[in-house]
């Protein structure tokens, strides 16, 4: 997405996607983290929802963060290429308190790096979201220890738990996620700098050997 350039700092608009099967908490997540509220009685959401979250990281930085609340019911279709243009990052998220759902986050992570890359053709970053935590409090070291290597081998740049009801680690999780965008993109910002600098250099090569040779 764009970012703009002001006299006193710089602004950045980032897409990014929440997905994951219905019910595990995706509206609810956005809803605490946008609006900080919290509600038992969600509709499952149609298609796709949008909300913008404005987050000041510093004093020159703003980032205005869109998530993009794709419908569980979408199960991996065609239209999910279109909703997942241009993201530069994605949650995916599970209900800890039903297996089925973390069993069907390999196949929303695939599907994801499948439609959508970075400018090097890589996997745009994604978090692992283990919602509802408050409904199981006492999470062994055991399962700490398989989602960290899962995440490793799945191609996740990290997880939290999380609980929308009891807003716990949403903007932990967000904050990690803007991070590890604005990461990327000042990489490749970089990148493309370096190789217009290069450009301009052998155009200056060209013109000053062709001024020798008049």
């Amino acid at each position: 997405m764009a970012n703009i350039d002001s006299s006193d700092g710089r602004e950045y608009l980032f897409k990014v996607l929440v997905i994951g099967e219905l019910g595990v908490g995706k509206t609810s997540i956005i809803r605490r983290y946008v609006h900080q509220l919290f509600s038992q009685h969600y509709r499952a959401t149609i298609g796709v929802d949008f909300a913008l979250k404005v987050i000041h990281l510093d004093s020159k930085t703003l980032v205005r963060m869109q998530l993009w609340d794709i419908a569980g019911q979408e199960r991996f279709g065609n239209m999910t290429r279109v909703y997942y243009k241009e993201a530069l990052g994605a949650f995916v998220v599970f209900d800890v308190s039903r297996s089925s759902t973390f069993e069907a986050v390999s196949k929303w992570k695939h599907d994801l790096d499948s439609k959508v890359h970075l400018p090097n053709g890589g996997p745009i970053p994604a978090i692992l979201l283990a919602n509802k935590c408050d409904q199981n409090k006492e999470t062994s070291r055991q399962t700490h220890s398989h989602l960290d290597q899962f995440c490793k081998e799945s191609g996740f740049v990290g997880w939290f738990e999380t609980s929308a009801k009891d807003n716990i680690n949403i903007d932990e999780a967000a904050r990690s996620l803007v991070e590890h965008i604005l990461s990327n993109y000042k990489s490749f910002h970089a990148e493309e700098n370096d190789v217009g600098t290069v450009k301009l250099d052998q155009a200056a090569l060209q013109a000053e050997s062709k001024s020798q040779c008049c």
